[in-house]
Parts: structure tokens; C-alpha cells; sequence
């Protein structure tokens, strides 16, 4: 007589934990890397959208806005902060004339760490990354490699 095997044995069970525990150490860390770019576009948009508005400003009344150091008295609305990132804006060498923005990530987000950064030259950089990702000084980095 021959008897009909039911169920699974320990090895089989082994295996597919094996498995499982290789994918997972490889899926999670680049899911965490996928997420925290999603979030990184929030800035880069951000950013790009106020200095274009800033550029607007500009010729209008010859000077940026007050938000970056300058004396015009018109009325522009800074970008206020978000879930991920909080903005701010230091008039450069001649107050209302040059300046750089900043969009500096929230730990609380996920994105504590980073800070991008974007002048009225259109110049933009890296300038903070958390541990394992590299800065640059010509774009805003979205991967841990440095790539723009």
C-alpha cells in the first residue's frame, strides 16, 4: 500500500522563508528609496514654481521680494511649509537683486536631511543629504548615487 503525503515538510517550509527574507532585503530598501524621491519632488516643484514667480516680481518692481531681503513693499506670498520640506529665502551680496531659496526637508516627513537650494541665476544644488547619499553643487540630487 502506498500512503499519500500530505502537508509540507520543514525543509520546504525553510526554503520559502529563505526566499522570502532575500526578497525583503532587497524590496524594502529600494521601496524606502522610491518613496523618499516621491517626496523629494515636492521641493524641486516648489522651488521651481516661486522662482519663476519671483522672476514675475522682479520685473515688475526691479527688486525680489521682500521675502528675500529686498525693501519692495508689494505684496508676494511665500511658500508656505509642507508636510516634507519648510522654504526660506537670504538676500545675496545686494539686497533685492540676488538672493537663494532654500527647501529644507522635515525629519518628521521622512525627508529630514536634505536641503535644496536655488538662486535667482537659476543655479541650483544639493547642499545637505542624509547619511549614504551625495550632495552636489550643479543640481538637485533625487537618488542616493548623486544622480540629478
Amino acid at each position: 500500500m502506498k500512503r499519500n503525503q500530505t502537508g509540507v515538510t520543514l525543509i520546504e517550509l525553510l526554503i520559502v522563508a529563505a526566499l522570502i527574507g532575500i526578497l525583503g532585503a532587497i524590496a524594502v530598501p529600494a521601496y524606502r528609496d522610491y518613496v523618499i524621491r516621491g517626496k523629494l519632488s515636492e521641493a524641486h516643484s516648489i522651488l521651481s514654481g516661486t522662482r519663476v514667480r519671483m522672476e514675475q516680481y522682479y520685473q515688475d518692481n526691479k527688486a525680489y521680494p521682500p521675502w528675500c531681503g529686498s525693501a519692495a513693499t508689494a505684496a508676494f506670498t511665500a511658500p508656505a511649509a509642507t508636510q516634507y520640506f519648510t522654504f526660506t529665502c537670504a538676500a545675496g551680496a545686494t539686497a533685492g537683486q540676488n538672493y537663494t531659496m532654500s527647501a529644507t526637508g522635515i525629519a518628521a516627513g521622512g525627508t529630514g536631511g536634505f536641503t535644496y537650494t536655488i538662486t535667482e541665476a537659476n543655479v541650483r544644488a544639493t547642499t545637505a543629504v542624509p547619511t549614504g547619499w551625495t550632495t552636489s553643487t550643479t543640481c538637485w540630487v533625487i537618488k542616493k548615487n548623486g544622480s540629478c
